[in-house]
C-alpha cells in the first residue's frame, strides 16, 4: 500500500486538518528544514536530514535510554506488620510475592496534601537514589495503591534501630563495637556530603542495624541538596530532632552546611557510650543551657560569629567555666575524648568533617574496631519478635540432715 493510501485511510483527529497544509508560512518552514549540510570528520560534506521522525540526529535514539516502566501495585506485596509511624509516613514490614524477599514499605502521608506531591517525599526519594552506599538504606522502587494518595517507597528491611536496641540491650556496646558503628556511620555521612546531600535528622532512631553488625542510615525525609540556591528566605531552621540539633540552628542561623550533621554524629557517639541521649531537654532554651554547661559558654575565641546570630542577644550566658567532658566521660581515652570534642565544637567552621574523622587516631588505637560479623544478635522488634524470658531453672539441691541416698537395694 502506498504512503498516500495509508495516510488517507488513517483516522484523523481535529489537529490533522487540511488547513495547516495550506499555510504559506508552514510550507516555507518545511522547505528550509528539508535538508541540512553537516560536516563528517575525515570525509566530504554529506547531505543528511537534520531530524529523524522529529528527533535530532545529535541525540541518542530512545533505544539508548532505559525504558520508562509503570509503577507496580502495592498489592504485589503481602503486608506483615506495622513497624512505626513518623511525621512523614508509616512504615510496614512486607513480603514481595514474586521474590519472597522481606522489605520495608513506607507509605507517604498524602491525605492532607493540596499542592501536589510533597517536596519532602521527592527529596527523600532523590537523596536515597543519589546516596547509594553500603551504609545507607537501599531504595528499591516506588509502588502505588488504588488512589492517588496511596504511594509507597519500597526499601530494604533492617531488623533493628539503634534507639530501640540501646534500651533493650543488657549491657552497653563495647569500645571496639562503638568504633565499628562510628566508622560505618562516618562512611555513610561522608558519602552523602560528597554527593551534596545534607541529612538534617541524624539520630539513633534513624540508624538501622541488622543482625550482622551493619548499620544503615535511614529516613531522609528532611534531607536536601545544600548546593542548591537557598532563596530569599534562607534554609529552614525546623530541622534535626531537638536533642541532636546544633547550637547554630538553635540560635537562628539561616545558612548552614555539613557541620550540623557532624554535631548530630557527636551526639550519637556520646549516646553509644552513655547508653542514653547526651542532651535530654524539653525546649530550645534548656538545650542551649545544657550545651553551655558541657562545653562552657561560647567566647570570641571559641565561636567568633556567635554575636552575629539572630538569637544570640536574647541569651544570657553563664559565667566562664571550663568544659565538663572529662567528668562526663571518665572512661573515654584521650583520643576518644578529642574526637568527641571535635564533633561537639561551637564554631561550625572548626567542627571536624566526616572525612577527617575517619582518619582520627581513635580508630587505630587499641581496642581495634570489631568485625561486624562478630556482633551479637538480638530479637527484632520490627519483625514482631519478642525477647525470650530467661528459663527458670530449678535451684541446686540442699542436703538435709535426715536425707538418705538412694541405693540399689531401694530400687524395686
Amino acid at each position: 500500500m502506498s504512503t498516500d493510501a495509508s495516510t488517507s485511510s488513517r483516522k484523523r483527529s481535529k489537529w490533522d486538518g487540511d488547513d495547516s497544509e495550506k499555510s504559506p508560512q508552514l510550507r516555507i518552514a518545511k522547505k528550509k528544514a528539508k535538508v541540512k549540510t553537516i560536516e563528517v570528520s575525515g570525509s566530504a560534506s554529506q547531505t543528511k536530514p537534520a531530524t529523524r521522525w522529529g528527533h535530532s540526529v545529535y541525540v541518542p535514539p530512545r533505544t539508548m535510554h532505559p525504558p520508562i516502566m509503570p509503577s507496580r501495585s502495592v498489592y504485589c506485596h503481602e503486608r506483615l506488620n506495622q513497624i512505626e509511624e513518623g511525621s512523614y509516613g508509616v512504615v510496614f514490614r512486607a513480603r514481595d510475592k514474586e521474590t519472597g524477599e522481606i522489605v520495608a514499605l513506607k507509605k507517604l502521608k498524602l491525605d492532607e496534601e493540596k499542592n501536589g506531591f510533597p517536596i519532602t517525599a521527592l527529596r527523600e526519594i532523590n537523596a536515597l537514589m543519589l546516596c547509594r552506599h553500603e551504609n545507607v538504606v537501599g531504595i528499591r522502587e516506588v509502588v502505588v495503591g488504588d488512589t492517588l494518595t496511596q504511594v509507597f517507597v519500597v526499601m530494604d528491611f533492617i531488623e533493628h534501630d539503634l534507639k530501640t536496641l540501646l534500651t533493650v540491650m543488657p549491657s552497653p556496646f563495647l569500645q571496639s563495637e562503638i568504633k565499628t558503628l562510628m566508622l560505618q556511620l562516618l562512611s555513610a555521612v561522608a558519602h552523602c556530603h560528597t554527593n551534596w546531600i545534607l541529612h538534617r535528622d541524624l539520630k539513633t532512631s534513624n540508624l538501622l542495624m541488622n543482625n550482622r553488625g551493619t548499620i544503615k542510615v535511614a529516613d531522609f525525609g528532611l534531607a536536601r541538596r545544600y548546593g542548591d540556591p537557598v532563596g530569599v528566605g534562607g534554609m529552614t531552621q525546623l530541622v534535626v530532632t531537638l536533642w541532636y540539633r546544633a547550637p547554630e540552628i538553635l540560635l537562628g542561623a539561616k545558612t548552614y552546611s555539613t557541620a550540623i550533621d557532624m554535631w548530630s554524629v557527636g551526639c550519637i557517639f556520646a549516646e553509644l557510650i552513655l547508653k542514653e541521649p547526651l542532651f535530654q531537654t524539653k525546649n530550645e532554651t534548656e538545650m542551649l543551657q545544657m550545651i553551655f554547661k558541657l562545653l562552657g559558654p561560647p567566647t570570641n575565641n571559641s565561636w567568633p560569629d556567635y554575636s552575629s546570630l539572630p538569637l544570640a542577644k536574647t541569651m544570657t550566658l553563664p559565667s566562664p567555666q571550663p568544659h565538663q567532658f572529662r567528668s562526663k566521660f571518665p572512661h573515654l581515652t584521650a583520643a576518644g575524648l578529642d574526637l568527641l570534642m571535635s564533633f561537639l565544637t561551637y564554631d561550625p567552621e572548626r567542627r571536624i568533617s566526616a572525612e577527617e574523622a575517619l582518619q582520627h587516631s581513635y580508630f587505630s588505637e587499641p581496642p581495634l574496631p570489631k568485625h561486624p560479623d562478630l556482633f551479637g544478635s538480638f530479637p527484632s522488634a520490627a519483625a514482631g519478635e519478642k525477647r525470650r524470658k530467661p528459663f527458670s531453672s530449678p535451684s541446686a539441691p540442699v542436703r538435709a540432715a535426715d536425707y538418705k541416698l538412694l541405693t540399689e537395694f531401694d530400687i524395686p
